[in-house]
């Protein structure tokens, strides 16, 4: 370590039950396009942080946190069991998955990558031609 202080993000569910921190750096932001993503998100894909050595501590809430993996995949999605919200994943041996949305602080590295995209909704193509609203339209 060069002696900066370690990078700190918070974050939490929706219903705000669990509430966690993560000690450390991310090593890719992956924008993923499967078809298990665009089915476990209900979107276009999933928006994830990976790292191979920050620590996740979970300040409240963790009796609320579950997982479901695919079977017969490494496909795998935590949440909160109360409002359904993607959380931090530690399911894969020495690394942590966390998905971008539920991070309460900025995340402020951009994604790395898109990939399985061969998997890419059709709609997705067209998402940078469609109207702009900062809010719900009228």
């Amino acid at each position: 370590m060069d002696g900066n202080p370690m990078t700190k993000h918070v974050g939490s569910c929706l219903c705000g039950t669990v509430r966690f921190e993560v000690h450390g750096d991310f090593d890719s932001f992956y924008l993923c396009h499967c078809e298990y993503c665009q089915k476990d998100t209900g979107s276009a894909h999933a928006a994830n942080l990976f790292s191979q050595s920050a620590k996740l501590t979970w300040l409240a809430g963790v009796d609320a946190v579950t997982s479901f993996t695919l079977p017969d995949t490494r496909h795998n999605k935590s949440f909160c069991r109360s409002c359904g919200s993607a959380l931090p994943s530690t399911q894969l041996t020495d690394l942590l998955v966390v998905p971008a949305g539920c991070l309460d602080t900025e995340v402020s590295v951009l994604p790395t990558a898109h990939i399985f995209t061969s998997s890419r909704a059709a709609w997705d193509a067209a998402i940078g031609d469609v109207p702009e609203f900062e809010g719900l339209p009228e």
